[in-house]
């Protein structure tokens, strides 16, 4: 189960109407369930029982309990994450990795994670919503500060964007996915610092011969 830090901070929806508040409970319920029984023993039974509502309910607005922990999960990615424009690309890095090893670190957010994604593995459905509905909002915000820095001339414009993101955010999938080590700061931190050293050797090299950056 999730500690009380975590567990106040997950779901904050609208919560107007009693509909919503119901909403919101199951999220949550399927949250702690996943945490306390994995993915295999979780059912819409035991989600409804734990959320106080009825079955039925929950299946006038999923079809399964792998639809109420995707709309779980993008309900507290849209919470959690802000975009932080500090006119730098490397605080910005900093700011928006240091957040994604934050948020998939989470006992609620790992495991909701690690489940779709081992779901994604043998269902094309599943598959293809993780990458709409999951990955492919992620990608576009965690490519804003490339973005920025390209807009304001601090990149070439041959810099590969979706290179650096894979660079950037490979090893922290790898490590939420495959191997479960922390993701301290320090870890996501040089992970921008190698890129940037990286692109800082390149421009050095390109000023060298004389041609404009």
């Amino acid at each position: 189960m999730a500690d009380d830090a975590t567990t106040s901070r997950r779901h904050h929806g609208n919560r107007h109407g009693r509909s919503e508040h119901a909403r919101v409970a199951v999220m949550q319920a399927a949250d702690d369930l996943l945490l306390e029984r994995g993915f295999a023993a979780l059912t819409v039974e035991g989600i409804a029982a734990a959320a106080g509502v009825a079955k039925q309910t929950i299946y006038r607005w999923w079809p399964s309990k792998t639809a109420i922990l995707f709309d779980a999960y993008v309900l507290d990615a849209a919470e959690h994450f802000t975009d932080t424009d500090h006119g730098d690309l490397g605080p910005d890095l900093r700011d928006r990795l240091s957040q994604l090893a934050t948020f998939l670190t989470r006992p609620d957010t790992h495991a909701v994670f690690c489940a779709l994604a081992g779901q994604a593995q043998h269902d094309p459905a599943v598959a293809a919503r993780f990458r709409t509905d999951v990955m492919d909002p992620q990608r576009a915000r965690d490519r804003q500060p490339l973005q920025r820095a390209l807009q304001r001339g601090h990149l070439g414009t041959g810099f590969d964007i979706e290179a650096a993101l894979d660079e950037l955010t490979g090893p922290i999938y790898y490590r939420i996915l495959l191997t479960n080590q922390s993701l301290p700061r320090t870890y996501t931190d040089q992970l921008v610092t190698h890129l940037l050293g990286r692109l800082t050797d390149t421009i050095h090299v390109t000023d060298q011969r004389g041609v404009p950056t």
